[in-house]
Formats: structure tokens, sequence, C-alpha cells
């Protein structure tokens, strides 16, 4: 049975709050996902979201993402508008009793998905996706490695293109990126599209097969992708200056992500609680 995340209301109490997240861990541990509601106070959302517009705008002309998609890898150096929010209480409170203590911050994307943008194939992320150089070999195990969370700085509708996910698949020791006979462009059964209203948050484990869905509107549709790691999982393969990357790329001959590295400048800016989740990626 799916379990649809709770809708979040102002917490009276401490009990209250602690419900609620019990509910979110059951519905990822389950399902593979959760929805985390009011992240981004509505009364910053405008703010926010025209400023993440403008620089995913300014800042996809270095990259070469899919036709009408803005993509901006280390967005947090072209933009801080989200930042306050990265250490949200409940989202770090769930990823920890998921991940552990000591979390990183391993990717800060921007995706602008356009009117027009195509269906995406369906994948696990990073490193879950048997594509990337670096990556844990299928099958896997059955335990939680990497957390990927999908801001909402534009409302995901229907008709815009909320993310699809196939509910539960998260346990399965492979996906669709793998060897297998699964073909990727096509609907699964069980497949479903997340909504959420604008300043939520889908948080999923990044072995929840997902795939982009076409934004049939003509209004952009915002979103952030930060993925949460644990203290002891290697994501140097994913720093350009690496000599680790350097190696596996070699190795495998497969390509990989790259997240710039975080500019001083940017991480002296930043909350302290938010610095901690990014320190390493700042390199002299």
């Amino acid at each position: 049975m799916i379990r649809r995340p709770p809708r979040s209301t102002p917490k009276p109490s401490s009990a209250a709050s602690d419900v609620y997240k019990r509910q979110l861990l059951t519905d990822v541990r389950v399902n593979g996902f959760c929805v985390i509601e009011g992240v981004i106070p509505s009364a910053r959302l405008t703010d926010v979201r025209e400023s993440v517009l403008a620089a995913a705008k300014r800042g996809t002309k270095d990259y070469d993402p899919p036709t009408n998609v803005d993509f901006v890898p280390g967005f947090l150096n072209h933009d801080q508008s989200f930042a306050p929010y990265l250490a949200h209480e409940t989202l770090i409170a769930v990823a920890e009793r998921l991940l552990g203590p000591h979390l990183r911050i391993s990717f800060t994307s921007a995706i602008v998905n356009l009117g027009g943008n195509d269906r995406g194939d369906w994948h696990s992320d990073w490193p879950f996706n048997q594509r990337n150089a670096g990556h844990v070999p299928a099958p896997y195990p059955d335990v939680v490695m990497h957390l990927t969370t999908l801001w909402m700085i534009s409302p995901f509708t229907e008709e815009n293109g909320g993310t699809l996910v196939v509910p539960g698949s998260h346990r399965s020791p492979t996906n669709p990126t793998g060897e297998n006979e699964i073909d990727p462009k096509a609907p699964f059964p069980g497949e479903m599209r997340v909504s959420g209203e604008a300043g939520s948050v889908l948080l999923m484990d990044s072995r929840l097969w997902h795939a982009t869905s076409p934004n049939k509107t003509t209004e952009p549709r915002a979103a952030l992708a930060v993925r949460y790691a644990p203290w002891w999982l290697n994501v140097e393969v994913l720093r350009p200056e690496s000599p680790e990357r350097d190696y596996l790329l070699s190795a495998s001959g497969k390509s990989d992500n790259q997240v710039p590295s975080l500019k001083h400048s940017v991480y002296d800016r930043l909350p302290e609680n938010v610095k901690t989740l990014y320190r390493h990626w700042v390199v002299d």
C-alpha cells in the first residue's frame, strides 16, 4: 500500500513534531520518498523563485542540458537565496535518522524545466546510476546511502511535470540504468507523479526510480536538486580537481557528474549550520 505523505501543519508541540517526523520516515522507508511542506517560508518564495530563475538562466550557458531545460551544477556559487533553508530542522532530522550524524551536501544543482521538455529516462541517482564512473555495483545492499531532495521552487503539478516515481523501487537490487530489460523510456506499472506546493521538498532515497515529466505549460517549473550524504561516502569522483576522479574516469571509460568547488567568498557568507554541510567542497 502506498502511504501518501501527510500535509504539514503548524506544529503546536514537540510531540506533534515528533509524530510528523516519524510519519515522514515511514514514508521514505516504505515508499522511498516523502514530501516535507513549508521548508521555504511562503513570505520568501517569490524572491527565492525570481532569484533562482535568473541565476539559472545566466549559468546554464556554460553547460549542455537537454532541450528546454536550464541546468546549473554547483548552484550555490551562483545564488544563495535558498541557503538559509538547507539546514531546515525537520529535513535534517529525517536525514540524520536515515544517514546518521555529520551530514554533508554532495550536489546543489538548479533544474528548470521549460515548456516542451521531453520525458526523461527512469534512473536512480548517484551513486546508484550504473552509467557513472563512480557507482555502487548492482545488486545493491538494502542500505540507505544517499538522499536526493528536490526543492519545489515552483509548484509541482500534473500539468507542469511533477517528478515521476515508482513507489517502493528503492528496495530493488538494480535500476533501469543497469544491464537489464527495463525500457527506461516506457511508463512503468505503479508509477505516480509527485505534486506539491511551492516551498515543499521531495525527499527520496537515491535508489528510488524516478524520471523527469514533461512540462505542458508555458511557465517554467523551477527546482533545486540538493543531495545529502553520510560523512563516510566518498564523493571525490564528483570533484573536478580530484585525482580520484581522473583515475576512475580513465579506468572505467565512463563519465560522471561534476560538482564545482564552492568559492571561499560564498562559503564565508553562509549560515554557520549550513557551513558544516559544505566545508568539504571548499578547496584552496
